[in-house]
This record gives structure tokens, C-alpha cells and sequence, in this order.
């Protein structure tokens, strides 16, 4: 008898989730400041519970109390922000800024700028080596990976991916920096001690991936792909693609909460797409609107909370606290409130 493929019995696994079951209940909606336009990515400081909101649209960062539920303050000078990292053990916020080929460095104490460093042509996603205190700027348009010296605040040169760049992230286990090279359907390791690529990676099934996110205990990377809204799995160790889902139009932002091993993707023209491990293989539970251009999301892995920075809502943005609902195996669905 022949073996049912990992892809076809993830795609049975994903089906058996019950009908209209609530993925995620609403919490609070928190008005947001500015127009209504465009939000790009979010993230949250743990240190202090706050959460830093990149309002590309306004060309400002908005800092919210998350246990408050308060907007503290509204930053502006960020032409068309879009990446941001909070990087605790140095009390920095890391904001791109494309429109001015920059990257921004905040205090996250005082919100004071205390640096701009050049990154390219259209900076985008961040990721912080904490070995060698560097970050490492997804440069999108230019087709490199620029690193910047996170001690000094200056720039330390930069890999060329070879096509647009989407997000980078950092793999604390390999310590590597992961790379997505959206117009090549790869994924790219560069070695942050030598500053050099050291494996390139081909995506069967991807098309322009450009959200990206780890599991490193797992060895998983989850990979979201713009062009035909697919989420791939591939296995860090094999470097091989191991699963692959179907999620909303143009996906963009993951999140990832490695508490409950919980998977979110965001979407900008279709529904937030939820996930859950079992194992080390992952299982759709479902898809759920959330309100439209949806395209991020930030976890908050202590309250397992998520947030979604709308950028429309009645004439105004807002951002939207989801409470994830995690059901037993075969249990009923709870009653609405």
C-alpha cells in the first residue's frame, strides 16, 4: 500500500477543524491616532509590555501600554516606516525608514532618536544577532542584506541576495541570519561572524515569499508566499519543504508564540490564518476575518494576546486585541458573547 504524502495528510489534518468554530474572540478595540492609512509591521518590547506599531501611512511609530490598553505616545519622522525590532538587552528600537534609505535607532526608554545609519534603497524587515550585537536590514529593492554595527551605530557593509529581498530573521540554535530572496523563490543563510552567504535554498511551491518567521527549537521556518497565498513549512535541518497551506490573499506578517506553539498569518486582502504544532508537523486550524488590510500581527507570548493595527475602521484606524481560542480535541464550540 502506498503512503499518503506529509502534504496530503496535513491538508486532511487542516479540514477537521469544527465548522464555525471562533479561532480568536475579540478583546478590545483601541482607537489609533492619525489617518487612516497604511500600517506595516509591529513589536513588542517585553521588558516594559510595550508595543511599537509602525504607522507607514502617517510615517509614524505609535507606542502603546499593551496592559493599559493606552496609546503613550505618537513619534514622528519616520518616512514611510515599515520594519521594526525591539532589541531589549540594549534598550533600542530599530525602525526602517525607506523613504529616507535609513534605519532609525530609538531608546525605548526615552523614545529619543539616538541614531539614523544608511540601509539601502527600501529597508524592511530587521533581525538582531545578539553575539555579535549586529542587525541585519532585509534592503528589499536593492537586493542586499545590510548589516549595522549595533554598539557603534554605524554601517558594516552589506551580502547581495541576488533579487528583492522580503523579511530576515535571526536563528538563535544555528545562529544564522535567514534571508527571504522573494524574486528567486529562496531562502538565503548568511553566517553573522563571517558576514558571508552560506547556503542558498530553493522553495518548491513558493511564490515571491516574502513573509518569514522561525520556530528554532523545532527547527522549523514558516514561510509566507505573496504571489499564490501559500504558507510553506521547511525543516532547518534538511533545508526541505515539508508542508504547504493555503492562507489568505497576499500574506505578510507571521507570528509566532512559542508558549503555545501557535501560529498566526496576516493577511492583507484575505483572513488571518491560524495554526497550531503537534509534534514537529503543523496543523491548520482555520481561517478568521478580522477586519480589512489585516496584514499585521504582533504576539504578545505572556498573554498570548494578538494585536492587529487596522488601518480603516469607521473612517479611523484602530487596533484589534484577539484573545486565541485553543478548543480540545472534539469539544463543542462555546457559546458567543
Amino acid at each position: 500500500m502506498r503512503l499518503a504524502s506529509p502534504f496530503l495528510l496535513l491538508a486532511l489534518i487542516s479540514r477537521a477543524s469544527p465548522a464555525g468554530f471562533p479561532l480568536a474572540a475579540p478583546v478590545a478595540d483601541l482607537p489609533l491616532p492619525g489617518p487612516p492609512s497604511r500600517f506595516d509591521y509591529g513589536c513588542l518590547d517585553p521588558s516594559d509590555g510595550r508595543l511599537f506599531l509602525n504607522h507607514m501611512g502617517a510615517g509614524e511609530v505609535v507606542v502603546v501600554d499593551a496592559a493599559a490598553r493606552k496609546v503613550i505616545a505618537t513619534l514622528p519622522g519616520f518616512s514611510r516606516c515599515t520594519g521594526i525590532l525591539a532589541v531589549p538587552s540594549r534598550n533600542e528600537i530599530y525602525v526602517s525608514a525607506p523613504g529616507a534609505g535609513q534605519v532609525a535607532v530609538l531608546d525605548s526608554r526615552s523614545l529619543k532618536v539616538l541614531a539614523r545609519m544608511p540601509a539601502g534603497r527600501f529597508p524592511d524587515g530587521l533581525a538582531y544577532d545578539p553575539v555579535g550585537q549586529q542587525v541585519f536590514v532585509s534592503d528589499e529593492s536593492g537586493g542586499r542584506v545590510h548589516i549595522l554595527d549595533a554598539r557603534a551605530h554605524r554601517a558594516l557593509g552589506g551580502v547581495a541576495m541576488g533579487g528583492e529581498v522580503g523579511n530576515t530573521q535571526y536563528d538563535p540554535v544555528a545562529r544564522l541570519i535567514y534571508s527571504n530572496v522573494q524574486t528567486r523563490n529562496q531562502l538565503v543563510a548568511i553566517d553573522p561572524a563571517t558576514r558571508k552567504e552560506v547556503a542558498r535554498v530553493d522553495l518548491p511551491g513558493a511564490d515571491h515569499n516574502h513573509g518569514l518567521c522561525l520556530d528554532p527549537e523545532r527547527r522549523l521556518a514558516f514561510i509566507a508566499c505573496e504571489g499564490n497565498a501559500k504558507l510553506l513549512v521547511l525543516d532547518l535541518e534538511t533545508r526541505k519543504v515539508t508542508a504547504s497551506f493555503s492562507v489568505g490573499g497576499d500574506p505578510d506578517v507571521l507570528a509566532f508564540d512559542p508558549g503555545a506553539r501557535r501560529l498566526v498569518v496576516a493577511a492583507e486582502s484575505g483572513p488571518a490564518a491560524f495554526f497550531h504544532e503537534e509534534g514537529r508537523a503543523l496543523v491548520k486550524d482555520g481561517e478568521q476575518r478580522v477586519g480589512a488590510n489585516a496584514h499585521v500581527v504582533v504576539v504578545d507570548p505572556a498573554t498570548h494576546l494578538l494585536y492587529f493595527p487596522l488601518k480603516d475602521e469607521g473612517g479611523r484606524p484602530l487596533l484589534r486585541v484577539l484573545a486565541p481560542v485553543s478548543p480540545a480535541p472534539g469539544a463543542s464550540p462555546p457559546a458567543r458573547r
